[in-house]
């Protein structure tokens, strides 16, 4: 059975710093890509981040690209995310996402899922 657990979300200020972390289990031997994916109230669910499983490749979105760092530890199947100088218009509920298809990891191409994670930046 495969589970994706994040942690890691809170209320912050705008400026400050955070970390994500997912912890997967189960997962099949096909799944390539790990990710990051948040949604904000009233908005689609949006791409974020993406590292390869067995590999330090790494894609961000450019909303996110030089302010957030993705990086995973591969042997155990965990996916990390450092936010930085955060904005209130990252408040959003992030999601840990897996896939088989390596690029463009989008919505409709993830696996599986995570529960998400709700970080709240005030200004």
């Amino acid at each position: 059975q495969v589970q994706l657990v994040e942690s890691g979300g809170g209320l912050v200020q705008a400026g400050d710093s955070l970390r994500l972390s997912c912890e997967a289990s189960g997962l099949p031997i096909t799944i390539s890509v790990m990710a990051w994916f948040r949604q904000a109230p009233g908005k689609e669910r949006e791409f974020i981040a993406a590292i390869l499983r067995s590999h330090e490749y790494t894609m961000y979105a450019d909303s996110v690209k030089g302010r957030f760092t993705i990086s995973g530890e591969h042997a155990k199947d965990t996916v990390s995310l450092e936010m930085h100088r955060l904005q209130p218009e990252d408040t959003a509920n992030y999601y840990c996402a897996v896939s088989s298809t390596i690029w463009p990891v989008t919505p409709g191409r993830v696996s599986y899922w995570g529960q998400g994670t709700q970080v709240t930046v005030s200004s």
